[in-house]
């Protein structure tokens, strides 16, 4: 086989393109460090635009001023929780029910598959909801932010189009000559030959848990059971309201804490996914074309 000769013109698309890709990241990864280096930074000189690359004078009081609020430990530890037990029981829910879904011999298939799909068009409503939430007993209880909002009809469509197209039929034909039955094959074949699709929907579960606010503020009245990104709403609010109240040194005071502690807030709030996010990538880049094969 004759080697293909690699020319100059090709060397110049393969430097344009970098040069591209180098371009993309720096504005996607600037702003990230940007909101970092201004949690550590004096407001005024982020106004004035004197922060660009690196803090100009370390400063931590709003990261001080947001860890003296005791509650924030409680509900950074309730949404630690939320996150994991609800990512677990969303893949508990989704994962089966999608491969269920993809057996085309599965009786029923097609009204299932229409009993899923209406609602995601065609829903309750908030307050339909929350009689309905009411009536079961889940009212401020930690399992109202783990169990009603547990079945995401996208993520069984994104599971089901996975098992369909990268289990061929011809492997369950062989497990069956071997005595296999349908939950052996599921358990001990399709979920180890499913990691990608796995890994996928539980960081999109697990990214919508953590960033949950609004569930918590219309069914958690108890504090002590409330997630962090609520009290941190709470917080911001209770300061912007405190800031309209003061005048004069103590209004530019609690401005500048004010500030700080929005961007701590933000930096608290995104750095854990932001972490877990580069070990799933690859996963993460595989799932996303898994919902974009035709059937």
């Amino acid at each position: 086989m004759k080697k293909q000769r690699y020319t100059s013109e090709d060397a110049a698309v393969n430097f344009i393109f970098h040069v591209i890709a180098i371009i993309m990241m720096a504005l996607i990864i600037y702003p990230l460090w940007f909101v970092l280096i201004a949690s550590f930074s004096n407001p005024s000189d982020v106004a004035n635009g004197e922060i660009w690359i690196w803090p100009k004078k370390w400063d931590l009081s709003g990261y001080h001023e947001l860890f003296k609020q005791r509650q924030i430990w409680i509900s950074y530890g309730n949404t630690v929780l939320y996150t994991l037990v609800g990512t677990f029981i969303a893949l508990a829910v989704n994962i089966p029910a999608g491969y269920a879904m993809s057996r085309r011999d599965m009786a029923g298939r097609k009204w299932i598959n229409i009993f899923y799909v209406v609602p995601m068009f065609l829903s309750g409503g908030l307050i339909p909801t929350y009689f309905v939430v009411k009536a079961f007993g889940l009212l401020n209880s930690f399992w109202v932010m783990v169990l009603p909002f547990s079945v995401s009809t996208y993520n069984i469509i994104v599971a089901r189009t996975f098992f369909r197209s990268s289990l061929p039929d011809s492997l369950w034909e062989a497990a069956q000559i071997d005595g296999c039955g349908s939950i052996r094959y599921f358990f001990q074949i399709a979920l180890p030959l499913s990691k990608s699709v796995l890994a996928v929907i539980g960081l999109w579960t697990a990214v919508g848990l953590w960033n949950s606010w609004f569930n918590a503020l219309i069914y958690l009245d108890n504090e002590n059971l409330q997630p962090l990104q609520l009290l941190l709403r709470r917080i911001l609010i209770t300061n912007q309201s405190l800031l309209g109240a003061a005048t004069g040194t103590m209004a530019q005071e609690l401005r500048r804490l004010s500030d700080m502690m929005k961007y701590a807030a933000i930096v608290i709030s995104t750095l854990p996914i932001m972490c877990l996010y580069p070990f799933l990538q690859k996963y993460f880049n595989h799932g996303v074309m898994i919902g974009a094969i035709k059937e």
